[in-house]
């Protein structure tokens, strides 16, 4: 079967075209970095010939609010304008958990827009929501500094190892099209404050971290049920503890 993985050269990407790879299954990366370009549609035509499944789990350069959502409804159009031409019979695309929960948040609502434009496409779909990966603790640490301290909130937060999201992405993509939405988190709820804490004294940063209940989660406020799955979601295998330790081996 031949699969094609938009943004197959990233943190997600390239583990999942390693492990459909290792089950036989003819794949190709592509991203700007292979000649193929979403935004412009370069290249899209031509990796898409002769696909039976493509995954996407590209990401957009910018965070700001325009950007993301102009990132995400120009590339999805294209590229499923572009699957329906090559007569693609399964959309796999990674998603959040949270986005239809988290308005105020101009990242969330782009990814929101990117669904609907999946369901609405008549390609037979399969969305996984994941929440938030450890690989990103750094950056949301640093991007909720103020004035000299990590200010985050306490909400609950469900995080997961790219390896498992990887892992889940890569076995729906090789299976039938789900056409609904599925959740994926980690095995283990914790506060986001904590976790912060956790991973900051994990590595010897001394910085501060406060919990504060109005802190913006780029953008948006949070509660409990804000970014943590429903009920039943497919849980991820790796603690935060084992996640750490084996990175901080690299």
């Amino acid at each position: 079967m031949k699969i094609v993985v938009i943004g197959g050269t990233g943190l997600i990407g390239s583990k999942v075209v390693a492990l459909l790879r290792q089950d036989g299954h003819e794949v190709v990366a592509a991203a700007p970095n292979t000649g193929v370009d979403t935004i412009t549609g370069e290249g899209l035509a031509e990796v898409l010939a002769g696909a039976n499944v493509v995954v996407d789990v590209a990401n957009s350069p910018s965070f700001a609010d325009d950007a993301v959502m102009a990132f995400f409804t120009t590339s999805g159009r294209n590229i499923l304008s572009a699957e329906a031409k090559a007569g693609v019979s399964h959309h796999v695309a990674l998603s959040i958990v949270g986005t239809d929960r988290v308005p105020d948040s101009g990242y969330l609502r782009a990814k929101l827009v990117q669904e609907d434009l999946i369901k609405a496409s008549g390609i037979p779909y399969s969305i996984v929501r994941s929440t938030q990966f450890f690989e990103f603790l750094d950056g949301i640490a640093n991007a909720s500094m103020q004035d000299g301290e990590i200010r985050v909130s306490p909400a609950h937060v469900q995080p997961i190892a790219s390896d498992d999201v990887a892992a889940r992405v890569a076995e729906v993509a090789a299976g039938a099209p789900m056409n609904s939405t599925t959740e994926l988190a980690g095995p283990e709820r914790v506060s986001l404050d904590v976790l912060i804490r956790r991973y900051l004294e994990g590595k010897g940063d001394t910085r501060t971290v406060a919990a504060d209940v109005r802190a913006r989660y780029f953008g948006a406020v949070l509660d409990d049920k804000s970014l943590t799955p429903g009920d039943h979601p497919h849980l991820g295998t790796t603690s935060f503890d084992a996640w750490f330790r084996r990175s901080a081996a690299h």
